[in-house]
């Protein structure tokens, strides 16, 4: 019985050898079916995903609304109810919210935003002829000024005109159809958008019955070591992510309201379109408010260069207070990262997919660099060294016997000198031993000689 399992067990080690290599062989030669059939799933399962990102994104209402709203009510009236219906309660509440917003935004910021995007277009040419005689007063008022320019026109006049006439008319026809295919593309993903958001809703309503089954399989087939693990991990990227996420569009709408009441009161042209921008684009961090900034300031200085120069004021002021008291008060550390890693993370996932990775790339990094941070301290704790980052300031080199850490000394003037004499000074026992190696194996060499010539004498 004992060989049966172990042939079992080495044709299913060979089975699955086997087919790893063709996945392999697949994976490496047919890459492009592979990634066609992948996108193709994908664009299937896109009402399922949109349901999940929106049940995902409206979990934190439902929670609040349920523990803040519905269960006290119950408790206050003394009435009995289950879990079921302050879930139901809840769920039509937030869906009340939601929707009513929505409503309230394209009822009211959309039509503003057509209106201003249709008065552009047909005062464009207007907003040139101003802009050009602002500059030209601009010019004559500074004759050195003027020079200068002048001189940087001629200079790069001719690569402007054959970057126009073969690169940018060009690209229009492919811009036009780029444009008629998205109005396409939209319609789609607006489907399933409706079909998603009655996804969510079943979501929001089993949420704990899906973790409970994820939780099921997870311990079913990993050990419990790994099990435990592995959902804390899920639990921190969750944390990360739902706190960045719902913290960042919170923080988002403030800026944005913030915005069209000073703009309002500065009287800047197309002040709700250019609050949408700065609010939309505040979502990317770092990059965001530089993003919105620009196309809205290149809008009011063809309009009016004097509202553009007191909105880049304003602009400059309102991101110094998200940056320094709104985003820190609602965002707090739910990431975690340095300033560095968070420019590091947007760059990185910018890069690979666009806008999207600059949105999610920080919280997608977080997740990895906490994941490291942890497997390091593990492994550092079973060598029994210290894990505490600051404790490597100064570190000179760690005691192999105790595992101490060895820091500069203050009169250390040639560390590196020292470092030499330790490592010198750690080698000379290890020569030692390999002299008493040696001699152990010369001795044993000679005792297994004698041995055999013993044996020899014995058997004539």
């Amino acid at each position: 019985m004992k060989d049966n399992k172990e042939y079992i067990k080495w044709g299913l080690t060979a089975f699955f050898v086997v087919l790893g290599g063709i996945i392999s062989y697949y994976v490496i030669f047919h890459l492009d079916n592979l990634t066609t059939k992948i996108t193709k799933l994908f664009v299937i399962l896109m009402p399922i995903i949109d349901g999940m990102v929106l049940g995902y994104l409206m979990t934190p209402v439902v929670n609040a609304t349920e523990r803040r709203i519905v269960k006290p009510i119950f408790k206050k009236l003394n009435l009995n109810h289950k879990k079921s219906q302050c879930r139901t309660i809840s769920i039509v509440i937030t869906l009340f919210v939601v929707i009513t917003a929505l409503y309230s935004f394209f009822s009211v910021v959309i039509p503003q935003i057509g209106n201003s995007i249709n008065t552009i277009v047909e005062q464009f040419p207007s907003y040139v002829d101003t802009l050009t005689a602002w500059i030209s007063q601009l010019l004559d008022d500074n004759p050195v000024i003027e020079k200068n320019v002048t001189d940087l026109l001629n200079t790069y006049f001719a690569d402007i005109e054959v970057f126009v006439n073969s690169k940018l008319m060009p690209q229009l026809n492919s811009l036009i159809m780029t444009i008629s295919m998205s109005v396409v593309s939209i319609l789609k993903e607006f489907w399933n958008l409706i079909i998603g958001f009655i996804i969510s809703i079943y979501i929001l309503s089993s949420k704990e019955v899906f973790a409970a089954q994820a939780k099921k399989v997870v311990y079913a087939f990993l050990s419990t070591e790994t099990a435990n693990r592995l959902i804390s991990n899920v639990r921190f990227a969750n944390k990360t992510f739902g706190g960045f996420f719902v913290g960042k569009i919170m923080d988002s709408i403030i800026i944005g309201l913030i915005c069209f009441i000073g703009t309002s009161l500065l009287g800047t042209p197309f002040c709700v379109l250019i609050s949408v921008i700065i609010g939309v684009t505040n979502i990317i961090p770092f990059f965001g408010p530089f993003l919105g900034a620009v196309p809205s300031l290149l809008l009011i200085l063809f309009v009016n260069p004097l509202q553009a120069f007191y909105f880049l004021i304003f602009v400059i002021i309102l991101q110094q207070v998200d940056g320094n008291i709104i985003g820190p008060k609602i965002l707090g550390s739910s990431t975690g990262l340095s300033s560095f890693w968070v420019i590091f993370a947007i760059t990185l996932f910018g890069g690979i997919w666009g806008i999207f990775g600059m949105i999610v790339g920080v919280p997608i990094f977080a997740v990895l660099f906490a994941f490291m941070k942890s497997l390091i301290e593990l492994r550092l704790n079973n060598k029994k060294i210290p894990s505490e980052t600051y404790k490597y300031l100064r570190l000179l080199y760690i005691d192999v016997d105790t595992n101490e850490l060895i820091d500069f000394s203050e009169d250390a003037k040639k560390p590196f000198e020292q470092i030499d004499r330790i490592l010198i000074k750690n080698k000379e026992p290890n020569k030692a031993q390999d002299n008493n190696q040696r001699n152990n194996d010369t001795n044993n060499r000679g005792r297994n000689k004698s041995n055999r010539n013993i044996n020899n004498e014995t058997i004539r």
